[in-house]
Formats: C-alpha cells, structure tokens, sequence
C-alpha cells in the first residue's frame, strides 16, 4: 500500500511511483477496490522494486577479498637487531641474532579492497575461495588477516565540529548531522573546495535511492538542513570561499501531502479510547492535540515557567520563528505534575509516534473508508490552527501559537510591548485555550 492512494470520498485507487531522476508515475487503476487495485498495479510496483534494487547495487561498496598477497617473500631475511625472518608461502619465524625463535605470525593475507560493481554471490564467494584456498599454496591457513585502515580525517571535518559547536546541536540532531556529512563525504569523495551543484544533486539522488525514491521533496530538503547550514556558516567565517553548493539542489515536484484535520468526531473516538494508551503516550497525545506543537516540540519541555499566576514553556528550536512561549492549556493543566523539573515526557519520540498511529488505526481514525489523508501529528496541529482560526481573529497572534511567526512584528504598537518579547502571557493563555481536547 505504500504504492497505492485512494482519491478523496471514496474515489478511484492509484499508482504513484517516483524513480529518481525521472517525472512522476501516476496513473489511475479505475477501481475502488483495494484488493483489485493491488492486481492491477502490480507489474507496475514489480518493475519500480526493480529499477531501484538495481541502482541501490550499483553504488553498493563491497569488500573482496582478492589473492594473497605475501609481506615477504618465500625464504630467509634480515631484520633491524641483527636478527632474521624465515619467511613461507603461509608463515613469517622470527630469529635474533643469536638463531633464538622469538615468534611467528601468518606472512601476509588475502589482498582487501573495496568496488562499486554489483558482484554476484557466486562470484563474491569464488573470490574468497581463490584468496583463501586456491594462491595460498601448501599447509595451513592463517586465522588473522589485515584490517581495514579508517580513513583519515580531512581539513573539511572542522567546517562540521565548528558547526555543532557554535549551534549547541547535540543528541539526535548531531547523530543526524554527522550522518549527513558522511553521506557527502562517501557519495562526493572529494574537497568541498572543489564541489558544484552537482554533487548537491547527486547526494538528493543518494537520499531518494535510500528511500526507494518514497522520499518527499520537504524530506530530502529537512536532511539536506545540517550540510547546507554548517557550509553557510562556513562561508560566514571566512572558511569557505564562494557559493554553496548544497543549497537549492532539491527540485521541486510538488508532492507535499495534504494533510486533513481531525474533526470533531474523531477526538470523540480518540477521547473514548484512551485508556488504551500508556501514561506517557496519553500526555503526549493531549500535549499535541491542546497546544498543537510538533511532536519534537513537546519533548523539549523539561521545565516551566511562572508568569502572572499563569504556568508556561518555552519551546521551538526547528526554526527561529518557532522558538515561543506557550502557556499551558486549561484542559492540560489537570493532567501535568504539579511542576515541572524536569523532562515531561521519556522514551524515544519516533517510537512513540509509532505507537500513536498504532493507536489511531487500532481504533478506526487512520486508514478508514473515508479516503481522507491523515497523520497522526500534523492532523493535530491543522485541528489546532482551524480551531484557532474561528476562535482568534488576530492572524499573527495564531501563526505564533503554531509556531509559524516570533510574534515580534507591530506586537509594540498593538501590545504596548515596545521591547518586542512578544504577546502577554495572558493574551497568549486566552488563545490557547480556545483549542481544547
């Protein structure tokens, strides 16, 4: 089903298929049955998984182990401290001067290298059993090998250490960055000095290969984030001369979801259903659905705030508009500790996020008849907005509780806050109660 969608109110199924590179597959299977839908798309799904497997091989780096390769020739040497080294087709003894045997250790070891080629299993293991039976000669064969050596770091590493340094990234954004850096590093392969926009598009073609070409033109740009920002800052400091060339290398095909909120039929079922979460996913799911913050937004709150008798946060860190403070709602507040010192909420956030479409679909919101297109938190976040919406006439004052504006602009004229720290506490608190669960 990852191939297929259903066309809204109970339309027509169809195929949407995105191979790298190319245009958009979308073609309509002129069914509303989602078993004769899968038949019908079939051969178009078999030869995508095809096209993909086959350029994923292709840039697949494999080690082989080749024939051996002695450290030294068959016979007897010399060695630093007037000593000497017998050398066989298999094994190095080691002598001192005065013909003592100090050791032995294998002489040498099948050849390692690494190739992009697609190799086939067949001729991968007759590689190995050339290496380890057929050059090696008489007698036994030696356990240890050479290791790989790890490649070094190069001058362009410090543009990403300064990077996290200077924007205290840590936890799972730096594991995302690093991860990032060793994407260019392993797809480019070579100095930043010398890449173009190019090898920004060759890493999105890397990216969208990684996906099986499922990938969203707002996912690939969200990954594409920790190399283009430490490069700007590069560029900022002197370290990097001329333009970047990871900026802007996402095309884009205009493939954003369109994400339905949930109405007010759903949060019935969801209300009546929650004793089936555990604690920490419920406070979740009424963190999300009260404040309509983004999911990594509520695991940012480790503290709270005390402002005119009024309990708040201050989250968002995913842009500087984001970065607010947020009253609790009044159909939260029953549901928080008494105070907050510490983080709210435990666990890992992609698993929990799992668990709540779990729930959702467990419970007949997701993946209903209906043909709507829902995601568990963005549908939370567009309930939140349309309900502010005809709650709050004030547009800017919505756009902060969301996140989509810092609330700084005409907020001195309008608020009297001519400091610009944005809206009152209690304007705020006003706002965000109109949500509700």
């Amino acid at each position: 089903m990852r191939y297929l969608f259903q066309r809204k109110e109970g339309g027509n199924y169809y195929v949407r298929l995105q191979p790298p590179g190319q245009k958009l597959i979308e073609r309509s299977l002129g069914t509303t049955d989602q078993k004769a839908a899968e038949i019908a798309a079939a051969d178009l799904i078999k030869q995508h998984k095809a096209f993909m497997y086959q350029r994923r091989q292709a840039r697949v780096a494999r080690v082989v182990h080749g024939p051996w390769t002695h450290e030294h020739a068959p016979g007897l040497h010399k060695v630093k401290g007037g000593g000497h080294v017998m050398a066989t087709e298999t094994t190095l003894t080691f002598t001192d001067a005065a013909g003592k045997i100090t050791g032995t250790r294998p002489n040498g070891g099948p050849a390692i290298y690494l190739t992009g080629a697609p190799l086939s299993a067949a001729r991968e293991f007759q590689a190995f059993d050339d290496a380890e039976a057929g050059r090696i000669g008489e007698g036994p064969i030696p356990t240890e090998r050479p290791k790989l050596v790890a490649v070094k770091a190069s001058a362009d590493d410090a543009i990403l250490e300064t990077y996290l340094k200077h924007k205290n990234i840590t936890g799972l954004r730096e594991r995302q960055a690093r991860e990032m850096w060793r994407i260019f590093k392993t797809v480019v392969g070579k100095p930043l000095r010398e890449c173009d926009r190019n090898d920004g598009r060759a890493i999105v073609a890397y990216l969208e290969d990684e996906a099986d070409g499922e990938a969203k033109s707002a996912t690939l740009r969200r990954r594409m984030v920790p190399l283009v920002a430490a490069i700007n800052l590069a560029i900022d400091e002197g370290k990097h001369k001329g333009s970047n060339p990871f900026a802007s290398c996402v095309p884009d095909r205009k493939d954003e979801d369109k994400r339905d909120a949930f109405d007010d039929n759903d949060m019935k079922i969801i209300r009546a259903n929650l004793q089936k979460l555990n604690a920490n996913d419920r406070l979740l799911l009424r963190i999300v659905a009260t404040m309509g913050l983004r999911r990594g937004e509520a695991f940012e709150i480790d503290r709270e705030y005390v402002e005119d008798g009024i309990r708040y946060c201050q989250i968002g860190t995913k842009t500087p508009q984001s970065l607010r403070r947020l009253p609790f709602p009044k159909d939260l507040l029953p549901h928080l500790p008494k105070k907050i010192n510490g983080q709210l909420l435990t666990g890992r956030q992609d698993s929990a996020g799992k668990r709540l479409r779990a729930f959702l679909e467990e419970i007949g919101i997701i993946n209903g008849h209906d043909g709507r297109d829902i995601a568990p938190m963005h549908s939370f976040r567009h309930r939140a907005k349309n309900r502010s919406r005809r709650a709050v006439p004030d547009a800017e004052l919505r756009d902060y509780i969301g996140g989509w504006t810092d609330g700084k602009k005409n907020s001195g004229r309008k608020y009297g806050n001519k400091h610009g720290r944005g809206y009152p506490i209690k304007v705020l608190k006003k706002a965000i109660d109109t949500i509700g669960m």
